[in-house]
């Protein structure tokens, strides 16, 4: 798989038409219903090389793309979103001066 092709598991004889935020691969047990032993097996399953992490971000970026932005009849929820990323991301990237400000008593 490169830089722009389907994923390896895409069908277009199965699957249909070809959607970006659809996991393609084989169908693994959801978070919610993950007992607490089985947890480390899960977690061993997952896909951490760096081509697997773009994947996801890009998965995840579909997903709420075709939820909020390109919807017929969008709403603020798109900016809403973005100023509240912004705000934190601004938050932590000032917290060092933001640590000064803190009311201590000193005895």
């Amino acid at each position: 798989m490169g830089f722009g092709d389907y994923p390896a598991e895409f069908n277009p004889k199965i699957h249909g038409p070809y959607h970006p935020g659809r996991f393609y691969g084989k169908a693994d047990t959801p978070l919610g219903e993950v007992k607490l032993g089985e947890f480390g097996k899960w977690l061993s399953r997952r896909n951490y090389t760096p081509q697997g992490m773009v994947a996801c971000c890009s998965r995840a970026y579909w997903r709420w793309a075709t939820k909020y932005l390109l919807a017929r009849k969008t709403s603020v929820a798109p900016l809403i979103h973005f100023s509240a990323a912004l705000a934190t991301a601004y938050y932590f990237l000032q917290y060092r001066s933001h640590t000064n400000h803190r009311h201590a008593k000193y005895h």
